[in-house]
């Protein structure tokens, strides 16, 4: 088990199975962390530009997390 705190929260992993462990407890304040995480983002869209011949692909956008809980144990 590898453990680490998030805020107040202890959590651990477990190393074989992978599997994320947290004190009943703390299900509310990762809620709510959840929560918090993607109200940020909100919609960042941009309107699509006009195509031309002479345009290239642009760069491929850095990954961003899906939720709150994937960036416990990068």
């Amino acid at each position: 088990m590898r453990s680490g705190s998030v805020g107040d929260v202890e959590v651990a992993r477990c190393e074989g199975c992978r599997g994320i462990f947290v004190p009943r407890s703390a299900l509310g304040a990762l809620t709510e962390a959840e929560i918090d995480f993607h109200a940020a983002s909100g919609w960042a869209t941009a309107p699509l530009p006009r195509i031309t011949e002479d345009m290239t692909a642009p760069p491929p956008a850095p990954a961003a997390p899906r939720a709150y809980i994937a960036t416990l144990f990068d």
